[in-house]
């Protein structure tokens, strides 16, 4: 009994397919197949166009309102047009496991987020860096050079090259006898 069950299971992996899923990603659908996701358009429109029969017509509040029922549509529009996968909530769902197909919805922005931070980043520290030098550091710390730091802020575009060739260079890190370290 044991070695037939040992040879089903090897013939099973080597020799069976697995079956294809129809969805996307677990049950996910289509924002512009969804059902639920249309009612949810129709249900937040339907709120604010009961609420323009509040206002005279030509009036800012009315306007305003009318904005709103556009930008809906719009967002609605493009959460549909761009292949965002909703669930039975009828609300988009991010897919955040690195496929090609959904780069757009976590890992350009994130890349996009760490790009900025770094940026900012490795402007503060070269502000810092050159506080350091002057006569008065602490008051350089406090009392920011503007025309230094926009400076630094405009050439911080190119951090990740200046940050490989001070790595290499062996400037970035600091021997470890160098760091401070509380006596506690």
């Amino acid at each position: 009994m044991k070695r037939f069950l040992q040879s089903f299971l090897i013939l099973s992996i080597f020799v069976g397919q697995p079956l294809l899923a129809s969805a996307d990603v677990s049950g996910l659908v289509p924002c512009k197949d969804s059902a639920v996701y249309k009612k949810r358009l129709d249900g937040s429109v339907k709120k604010l166009s009961d609420r323009l029969t509040n206002y005279e017509p030509g009036t800012p509040a009315y306007l305003a309102l009318e904005q709103q029922i556009s930008n809906t549509k719009t967002r609605f529009a493009k959460y549909a047009d761009k292949g965002l996968l909703c669930g039975t909530d009828g609300l988009p769902h991010l897919i955040a496991d690195g496929r090609p197909s959904h780069a757009g919805e976590i890992t350009l922005p994130a890349i996009g987020f760490l790009y900025i931070a770094g940026w900012i980043g490795w402007a503060g520290r070269s502000y810092l860096q050159f506080s350091k030098k002057t006569d008065k550091p602490n008051e350089n710390e406090i009392i920011i050079n503007v025309p230094v730091a926009l400076g630094m802020m405009s050439s911080g575009f190119l951090w990740p090259i200046s940050a490989w060739k001070e790595l290499v260079s062996g400037k970035l890190l600091v021997a470890a006898e160098e760091i401070t370290v509380s006596p506690r």
